[in-house]
């Protein structure tokens, strides 16, 4: 399998768990080892979580399953140039703590090795 059919295919099964609220499929993408980063802004304070492992970033990604879900997806572009992908994408992300949905723009940066995403660096950001 060429190494941009690959790179599509890890991206597309991270979106659908993503938008899915499916943590193991999430987590199914990832390297053991890496470095996992989610960068952002939320209405009120920036927001930023990195680990080393997928069992220290695992806990924020459980998190993240439990109280939001993302709506109206879409993905803007995907640019694959490897071992590096980075995808654009949007959708409404509804907080089921506070009822509140936002409109949010997204970029992950991600490097692939061995089929397993080993960074991941994501931009978020309200629209």
């Amino acid at each position: 399998m060429s190494e941009r059919i690959v790179a599509e295919r890890i991206i597309q099964q991270l979106h659908a768990a993503r938008v899915g609220g499916d943590l193991a499929g999430m987590c199914g993408v990832f390297a053991d080892e890496g470095r996992y980063e989610i960068l952002g802004a939320s209405a009120d304070k920036p927001i930023a979580i990195r680990a080393q492992t997928l069992a220290e970033f695992r806990p924020w990604l459980s998190m993240m399953v439990k109280v939001f879900r993302l709506n109206n997806y879409q993905l803007l572009s995907l640019t694959i140039d490897m071992p590096r992908a980075v995808a654009h994408w949007r959708a409404d992300i509804f907080s089921k703590v506070t009822g509140a949905t936002v409109p949010t723009e997204l970029t992950d940066i991600v490097e692939i090795k061995a089929e397993r995403i080993a960074t991941y660096t994501e931009f978020f950001a309200p629209r």
